[in-house]
């Protein structure tokens, strides 16, 4: 049998809530990850920067990836 979408008014309201958490979780990483991209050196990041800002619109996937893949390790300095 097939299932039939939800649409927003199909849904309880505990539902839509985690709907709307999700989303702008979602929204935030993925601006982390954009503001990460622009702040960091090339030289920090695997790969191309150009590729790394396309990733990071990928839903959750892409900007976890780069948060895990896309940065080098530097080891810390300290004082």
């Amino acid at each position: 049998m097939k299932r039939k979408k939800k649409s927003w008014k199909d849904m309880t309201p505990g539902q839509r809530r985690v709907t709307i958490v999700a989303g702008v979780l979602e929204f935030a990483l993925m601006l982390a990850a954009q503001r990460s991209i622009s702040k960091t050196p090339a030289e920090q990041i695997r790969g191309s920067k150009v590729l790394w800002r396309a990733a990071s619109f990928i839903n959750f996937f892409g900007p976890v990836g780069y948060f895990l893949f896309g940065r080098r390790r530097t080891p810390e300095r300290r004082a």
